[in-house]
């Protein structure tokens, strides 16, 4: 090369590398376009200009993505070293600088689809994970790979499953690579049976790393989406992830959360509630997604379900935060009991009044009268949602009204220094 270079590439507007025409050029179908409009420009259609500029807004990856090219084409178009957590980055900067085979035979765009078809026999659950989080920085560019690179990791998951009765470990990198062989990605339905049919549980903690976007996708890949999630595993993790990712969450998140929390409620009306999950699990998965928010109707399924065992139910799986108008989600318990008290005379041929249901809807109200005393010193509980859990049951449910009598005692005192307290910041 006689000069020392002859292309200055500004990155995003941040970075600036200085390159050669003809080495970046004839692999770049963007960049052999841009200098061709640019020495046009400069020359006015005549000789060839000596030096130019070109700007590469948007290009992914900013001046990281750059050099990895550049370095592809100054090597003759041989891959650098790479790390699977490299792969999106490659992909999108090939993508977005038209390295394709119609440019060049043995282009960048075909070298990085090979090393993921290639690596993904070989690579670790640590590589595939790591592949898998790189993608987040590159969105709808990447969805195919990123589609590839999930099947593949649920595949490790159900390689570990399948081994599980005949290993005692549960490593994820031993089993994927115990065989010496590559392993063939398994169909989206495969995985569905074999890796979410048991209890097995290490990857929970890994998978959950994931944002939530990315795990509705994986969701969506493996057929488990909205009504169509029957795995209690599945469930499990997802119940398992919500919490973290909630403490996490960015504004962005806010759609994906809320379907997630959804699919996990499907799950659980799908495994029959108590018949999978004990009355304090029932109430902690109501706990659960309620920090994260539900749709109306996947709401209105879990409530059922709970509602029917608040017999069974104690104070504290009562005491859910609230939505910013009072310390507890008074209205919720409401529901519940409505819920409770339909049920009783759903199930019943005699009115709850009598027998087994006249003690239970007795333990309810007991229950009540020890909620109402929780709530009643709340400063922010407004008067309806008090009198609405105090008047929600039958007047059967309770021996005295001493219990409803003290707990008003004490909101009207809480209620009048409240107001005594206003008064006086007035004058």
């Amino acid at each position: 090369m006689d000069k020392v270079w002859d292309l200055k590439v500004h990155v995003n507007g941040r970075h600036t590398l200085l390159l050669h025409q003809s080495v970046m050029c004839a692999f770049s179908g963007r960049l052999r376009a841009m200098a061709t409009r640019e020495t046009k420009d400069k020359s006015g259609g005549g000789a060839e200009a000596s030096s130019m500029c070109v700007d590469l807004a948007g290009l992914p990856g900013g001046g990281e993505g750059l050099d990895l090219v550049a370095q592809f084409c100054y090597s003759n178009g041989r891959l650098p070293p790479l790390r699977p957590s490299d792969l999106p980055l490659v992909h999108c900067a090939a993508a977005f600088l038209d390295m394709t085979e119609e440019v060049r035979a043995g282009n960048l765009l075909a070298h990085a689809e090979a090393f993921v078809d290639i690596g993904l026999c070989y690579w670790s659950w640590a590589d595939v994970l790591a592949a898998v989080k790189s993608c987040e920085a590159f969105g709808a560019d990447v969805s195919d790979l990123r589609a590839k690179l999930l099947s593949t990791l649920f595949s490790r998951i159900a390689e570990g499953a399948e081994t599980s009765n005949s290993s005692s470990s549960s490593s994820p990198d031993t089993v994927s690579g115990s065989s010496g062989r590559p392993s063939p990605a398994k169909t989206p339905e495969s995985v569905r049976r074999s890796c979410l049919g048991g209890g097995r549980e290490w990857w929970f903690d890994d998978v959950a790393s994931l944002p939530p976007p990315t795990v509705e996708k994986a969701i969506k890949l493996l057929g488990c989406y909205g009504v169509d999630n029957k795995n209690l595993t599945l469930t499990r993790f997802l119940l398992h992830y919500l919490p973290r990712a909630a403490a996490l969450r960015k504004v962005d998140d806010s759609g994906s959360l809320v379907g997630l929390a959804d699919k996990a409620v499907h799950g659980v009306a799908h495994s029959g509630g108590g018949a999978a999950f004990s009355r304090r699990g029932l109430f902690w998965v109501l706990r659960v997604v309620s920090a994260v928010g539900l749709s109306k109707e996947c709401m209105r399924k879990l409530e059922v379900l709970v509602g029917q065992m608040l017999d069974q139910a104690t104070l504290d799986d009562l005491l859910v935060s609230g939505d910013g108008s009072g310390a507890y989600d008074v209205s919720l318990v409401t529901r519940l009991v409505r819920v409770f008290v339909s049920s009783l005379f759903e199930k019943s041929a005699s009115p709850p009044e009598a027998g087994s249901s006249s003690q239970k809807m007795r333990k309810v109200g007991r229950l009540m009268d020890k909620y109402l005393a929780e709530i009643s010193p709340d400063h922010g509980l407004r008067v309806s949602r008090f009198l609405a859990v105090a008047e929600s049951l039958l007047d059967s449910a309770r021996d005295s009204y001493d219990g409803v009598y003290w707990a008003v005692d004490i909101y009207l005192k809480v209620s009048t220094s409240l107001q005594n307290f206003k008064c006086s910041t007035e004058f």
